[in-house]
């Protein structure tokens, strides 16, 4: 490292002194050719004891050496005073009669009469060692640490830099000396850095790793650098100039940022795990997914389904140059853009051909990352020319397709773009992106099997249930079946006519869900009308439904069977461990009818009992299934408490009445509901 001045003096002369020469405490002697000593200073006192009145005509070797030593002395002396120079350490006796070791630099001097004296610059040799001690360990460390050191004088003007430094510069030391950072390092930020500087001369507290990033000779790209800065002062407290340390710590910075990508990343991944996937519909987890993808991994988001996987619950490959049909079920963006309107409108139906980007990745299984989008790669993402202009005013630059694929099946595809992030689609997105789509695909095929049973079963369940009732003698009747908005049960109802002018009334529930819980429901709805044209009583009817529900494995079922004669006014009734019946008198009371004895179906061995209620005109009985009134949140009876004053507080028909209670019990059921409602007339 090179020296270097202080403040802001160019005249060497009166520069201020350094505080070396104080540090070392020098001190002069001056003896005669006889070993006198003449000159004796201040600073030999403090070193050797001896006031000036003292040592000033002694000689040398009787005061200052010890008898074991005077005969080295006696040789050092004759030496010098022939003309000789002579330097090393001597050890000296000290007035307290221990001994010092002593640096010596001896020389002769003749006065203006030619008489020789001795001129001896001496100084503590302990402190001497200590100080070249700390000089080599600076220098050593200074030159051989990888950290740059650049040294700058109060002008922040580079006064010394050290090899670690010349070669993250990229520029020798002889080529920085007097200048400032923004002369040579041009695409650093200077300013910044030099207002750290002179923060840290006015205040004298250092600054600890401040991040500059920039670009230096040697450098291709920017870089991250680490710098501290501390000010130098001498014994005294005068501010010699600036210190400042460097470390290059892009490697650090990248791994720092991986990292955070990779959190980030992990971040995105548990968020879908909770997002996506939340009901069985097709459509809301197609809205999910594209939800979670915006605004951490893309900035405008699309999910487009195959049309099959839609309209049928089929998959079918895109193979050659066919074209793809694709249903648009969820659009997101991360902020308001116009761009989310160059999207397909969702639910509209859109063709593509087998060049387009989408056509594409479907037909091939794989993500097709588009890094950087020009004009022509526009038109093969975009739906139309308006759509691709729209998406170029938005600032559309990057853009990632994704398969949606589940059990080895392409559904569909997550397409991503990049507006306002200006960082375009990379390596590490391309893999978050697949990772994403493969766990939602996952939940589409999901909804899409569970959409296909459910269909199914809704098919099987309507088409076992009986075509709407006419009204039969004496009574009128309205039936309504409603299915969950999930899965489809094994709910049901049927009215049959029986002899002597009867009706047979039946509802039933079919514990499970599904094609299963559906096709037992039909089985048990056959057996019903088989049996009742036997004409049994309802608790004999009630037990060959219990014997055929044994036969069916573990089938369970609920049901009540009214048998009401409008010409006797009278109603019979069984039930297998189903929800009582509600009756509505003229009056308007009501009553809970609770039919005594009786298991669900399929249990057995146990026998039913049997109510019989007086039905005069205009009476309403209602038979209805748990999903009518059950609530998750309240107890069952204040479903029935709700749906028994409802029905009393209303006079309207019974097809409006069923839609009353429909519409304010269970607008949209988690359960399917089955309802049958019948009231008597003259």
């Amino acid at each position: 490292m090179h020296g270097y001045k202080t403040g802001n003096d160019d005249d060497e002369v009166t520069a201020a002194p350094g505080g070396l020469l104080d540090l070392l405490q020098v001190a002069a002697v001056v003896v005669d050719s006889y070993g006198h000593i003449g000159l004796w200073s201040p600073e030999a006192e403090q070193l050797l004891g001896y006031r000036a009145e003292e040592a000033l005509g002694r000689r040398t070797d009787e005061l200052l050496v010890s008898p074991d030593n005077l005969q080295r002395a006696r040789q050092v002396f004759a030496q010098v005073r022939s003309g000789a120079r002579w330097a090393g350490v001597f050890p000296m006796q000290h007035k307290d009669g221990t001994e010092r070791p002593v640096e010596f630099r001896t020389m002769r001097l003749h006065d203006r009469d030619g008489r020789i004296h001795l001129l001896s610059l001496v100084t503590d040799a302990t402190t001497v060692r200590r100080v070249e001690r700390d000089l080599a360990l600076s220098h050593s460390l200074v030159q051989q640490t990888p950290v740059g050191i650049g040294v700058f004088d109060n002008d922040l003007r580079w006064v010394g830099v050290n090899p670690a430094l010349e070669r993250i510069n990229g520029l020798p030391e002889d080529a920085v000396l007097g200048h400032r950072v923004a002369e040579m390092l041009p695409d650093l930020d200077a300013e910044v850095i030099e207002s750290r500087m002179r923060l840290v001369l006015a205040s004298g507290k250092p600054l600890l790793d401040q991040m500059t990033v920039g670009r230096t000779p040697r450098d291709t790209e920017d870089r991250a650098y680490s710098e501290s800065y501390h000010r130098i002062e001498d014994a005294e407290g005068r501010v010699l100039g600036l210190a400042m340390s460097i470390i290059d710590v892009s490697e650090r910075q990248q791994a720092a940022a991986e990292i955070s990508q990779a959190r980030e990343h992990l971040s995105v991944i548990a968020d879908a795990g909770a997002r996506i996937g939340t009901t069985l519909d097709l459509q809301q987890t197609a809205r999910e997914l594209a939800d979670v993808a915006v605004p951490q991994l893309a900035d405008l988001a699309a999910v487009d389904v195959l049309e099959a996987v839609v309209a049928h619950g089929t998959t079918t490959a895109v193979t050659g140059d066919a074209q793809a049909e694709f249903r648009a079920l969820a659009v997101a963006a991360g902020y308001l853009t116009d761009a989310i309107h160059a999207a397909d409108p969702v639910g509209e139906l859109a063709t593509y051909s087998s060049t387009r980007i989408i056509t594409q990745c479907v037909r091939e299984a794989r993500p097709i990352l588009v890094e950087r989008v020009d004009s022509a790669m526009m038109r093969r993402i975009a739906r139309d020319s308006h759509a691709a202009q729209t998406l170029r005013v938005a600032g559309v630059h990057s853009y990632l397709a994704v398969p949606l694929v589940a059990r080895g099946e392409v559904l569909g595809t997550l397409s991503l773009y990049r507006t306002i992030n200006t960082r375009p689609f990379d390596e590490q997105d391309r893999i978050l992106a697949s990772e994403l789509a493969a766990r939602a695909a996952i939940c589409v095929d999901n909804a899409r099997l569970y959409g296909r049973e459910r269909t199914a079963a809704l098919t099987l369940q309507r088409s076992l249930l009986p075509r709407t009732p006419v009204n039969h003698e004496g009574l009128d009747i309205a039936v309504r079946y409603l299915p969950a908005l999930s899965e489809v049960g094994g709910d049901w109802y049927d009215v049959l006519p029986l002899s002597r002018g009867r009706t047979g009334l039946i509802v039933g529930d079919v514990m499970g869900k599904g094609v299963q819980a559906a096709a037992i429901m039909g089985q048990l709805s056959t057996a019903t009308r088989a049996l009742a044209r036997l004409d049994p009583s309802p608790a004999e009817l009630l037990g060959h439904l219990d014997d055929i529900a044994g036969s069916l494995g573990d089938a369970i079922a609920t049901c009540v069977y009214a048998v009401c004669d409008p010409r006797r006014g009278t109603c019979e009734m069984s039930s297998a461990g189903h929800l009582p019946p509600v009756l509505i008198r003229p009056d308007g009371s009501a009553d809970l009818l609770d039919i005594p004895g009786g298991v669900p179906l399929g249990v057995g061995g146990v026998p039913f009992g049997t109510m019989e209620v007086e039905l005069p005109p205009d009476s309403l009985l209602a038979l209805y299934t748990d999903g009518l009134i059950e609530n998750r949140t309240e107890p069952i009876d204040t479903g029935l408490e709700t749906m028994t004053r409802l029905l009393q507080s209303t006079r309207q028909s019974l097809e409006r009445t069923s839609d009353m209670l429909l519409g304010s019990l269970r607008p949209e059921p988690d359960d399917d509901v089955a309802l049958l409602l019948a009231r008597t007339r003259d």
